[in-house]
């Protein structure tokens, strides 16, 4: 097994869409797969928006293992793209102000799915995954290995969304959906790019310093 330092944690934040495979209810056992938006947690974990009518969401409600693939293939040439597979069970999330506000600045228009009142927000909590990175890049990992460290407590990430959002040189074009040690998820023109710093940031004076060099990049480009 040889994958990369933190790859498969990177493609899940610069992916905002996945394939949920859960358990039939009917026909019974059969794997059900469908495709959804996503953002990550702090903990880098899939949360999900789905409808309580849907059926995947009543097959979790009667089984919640399922697994979550990944893909970022931009030319369509998936087999030599990156891509994760996870395996854990989903439950559901309560709804508070702050993951609610997270998951919009991933998926701004689902704020017209909020507001129907049917759908609800689950979240993965990830077993194993299976990251596959091209030739000799690839192999199992249990959920511990992703990130070792200490999640950024959501106060803290507020801190920094506040300093990048009144950053001087940061471009109206240019906004912060989740910043964690290993990176900046952004929205550019709308579209979610990762910028992956180049070390783990253990302060937040790190951290502003290296959102504050993912704002002169783009100012310079």
């Amino acid at each position: 097994m040889n994958i990369p330092a933190h790859a498969p944690l990177h493609l899940l934040h610069r992916t905002g869409v996945g394939t949920l495979a859960t358990h039939s209810r009917e026909p019974q056992g059969f794997p059900y797969p469908t495709v959804l938006p996503f953002a990550t947690d702090a903990r880098h974990r899939p949360l999900v928006l789905v409808s309580r009518l849907a059926e995947h969401t009543r097959n979790l409600q009667a089984d919640p293992r399922a697994g979550f693939l990944v893909v970022q293939a931009p030319d369509g040439d998936v087999l030599n793209s990156e891509r994760v597979t996870l395996i854990g069970r989903f439950e559901p999330l309560e709804p508070t102000p702050a993951v609610v506000a997270r998951y919009l600045r991933y998926h701004a228009n689902a704020e017209r799915y909020l507001a129907l009142g049917d759908f609800s927000f689950w979240i993965m909590a990830i077993e194993r995954l299976r990251y596959i990175g091209g030739f000799g890049a690839m192999g199992w990992l249990d959920a511990a290995d992703l990130d070792p460290l200490t999640p950024l407590p959501s106060e803290e990430e507020m801190a920094l969304t506040a300093f990048f959002t009144h950053h001087p040189r940061r471009s109206a074009q240019l906004e912060l959906a989740g910043v964690d040690r290993y990176g900046a998820d952004l929205k550019v023109g709308g579209v979610l790019e990762r910028d992956a710093f180049d070390e783990p940031k253990q302060t937040i004076a790190e951290l502003e310093s290296a959102l504050a060099d993912c704002i002169e990049r783009r100012a310079a480009k």
